[in-house]
């Protein structure tokens, strides 16, 4: 049911960056879950990670180590190992210890990953059987088969890949992604990969990667909830022959943050065209604000009511509940009669009530489309925020319903 996502686009290697799949069987026989990423010796890495509480292990380890010489990222799909405790940490400890051997490199050179059901135990000895048939598999242009291995109840694979030129060299930013349901991340999506040939020193890349998340990742939902296992990495390989990006300045670092924003947004949109269950996208674009929070928390209680998702999802004009998450949005002192509200380039509400041109047969026109924009003008200043979003469906209760059987 994936809103206007077709099959994934060219996704180009990346020089000094190598992917293996594998099959475990953790939660059907055959289905390859067992993803080993390896990075050039030198590489830096940078890491953006779930604010849940409730933070899986891997993400407790993976955070522990990004600040080192990361040479691997192993990922497996259908147990999230979250919910845990210290059993949890120890079994994630103990893949990377096997995959380390097997690579012969150091334990702390590898971080983990996981997605699926919380709750469960790891199937440690599943995972470190798969680990070899992984690390034989791998190559620069595994990306799309990597795409398929992450996935969990996605129903199609997540990849986006740029190029530019830069003195004669050819710089590639390629990345894929996965998630489909549990989505409002609090700085990434479920789980992102986004690799570089680009030389970039490590306090740099690691401000390149959370700029570029905060505005695509950490501006998508689809059901309001922040997963245990949100993940999204960067990883820049080094091997483009160009000098070493050390300060956010100059054309090739311009030109690198425009192909890692314009990446990570096509992966942000297409995880909300995935949405579980999603027949609609929706984009809520909040302008006039006097602060960007204030824009950005219109916009989520618009973004976040069942109301207004289910009447997306019935294509029903019903403007006055737009009107309602407006109004109880938190926004101090919001003065609803300089309040405008569109419907795609439909007026439907005009200093605060409705519209005097607006017919109920516009808004139906809107409302049947797949691709909706709903705009809302508060004339408090200039800030301005996007967020997108689904609406809610009979197909996501039931996915949501039967996760586990």
């Amino acid at each position: 049911m994936a809103v206007g996502l077709g099959p994934l686009p060219t996704l180009h290697p990346v020089p000094g960056f190598e992917l293996g799949i594998a099959s475990a069987g953790i939660k059907r026989p055959g289905r390859k879950d067992v993803v080993v990423m390896r990075c050039a010796e030198g590489a830096t890495v940078a890491g953006v990670f779930t604010l849940n509480a409730f933070c899986a292990a891997p993400v407790i380890l993976a955070k522990r180590r990004v600040q080192g010489a990361v040479r691997y990222l192993l990922t497996n799909t259908g147990n999230a190992n979250a919910g845990t405790g210290e059993p949890g940490l120890q079994a994630a400890a103990r893949t990377c210890a096997r995959l380390a051997e097997l690579a012969g490199v150091d334990e702390g050179a590898v971080l983990p990953f996981s997605t699926g059901v919380i709750g469960e135990p790891l199937p440690v000895e599943k995972i470190e059987a798969a680990l070899p048939a992984a690390l034989a598999d791998l190559k620069v242009d595994n990306w799309a088969v990597a795409a398929e291995g992450i996935m969990t109840t996605d129903t199609l694979p997540k990849g986006a890949s740029r190029q530019f030129v830069h003195d004669g060299v050819t710089v590639t930013v390629t990345g894929i992604s996965k998630g489909a349901g549990m989505i409002r991340p609090n700085m990434a999506t479920m789980l992102g990969y986004i690799a570089t040939d680009a030389k970039v020193a490590q306090p740099l890349l690691q401000d390149l990667l959370r700029d570029a998340t905060n505005k695509s990742f950490n501006r998508i939902t689809i059901d309001g909830d922040t997963s245990t296992n949100d993940c999204c990495m960067l990883v820049a390989t080094g091997q483009a022959t160009l000098p070493e990006i050390r300060a956010a300045e100059g054309e090739l670092f311009a030109r690198l943050k425009q192909a890692l924003f314009e990446v990570s947004m096509e992966l942000a949109q297409a995880i909300v065209r995935d949405g579980e269950g999603a027949t609609k996208f929706v984009t809520v674009q909040v302008n006039g604000g006097a602060t960007h929070q204030e824009c950005l928390d219109v916009g989520y209680a618009v973004a976040h009511s069942p109301l207004i998702k289910t009447a997306l999802f019935a294509s029903d004009p019903n403007w006055g509940r737009i009107l309602a998450a407006v109004g109880r949005a938190g926004v101090p002192q919001l003065d609803v009669s300089l309040i405008d509200v569109f419907l795609g380039d439909v007026c439907i509400a005009r200093q605060g009530g409705r519209a005097p041109t607006y017919t109920e047969e516009q808004g139906a026109a809107v409302m049947a489309k797949a691709e909706i924009g709903i705009r809302i003008e508060l004339g408090r200043g200039d800030c301005s925020e996007t967020i997108w979003t689904t609406d809610l469906s009979h197909e996501y209760v039931k996915i949501n319903a039967e996760y586990r059987t």
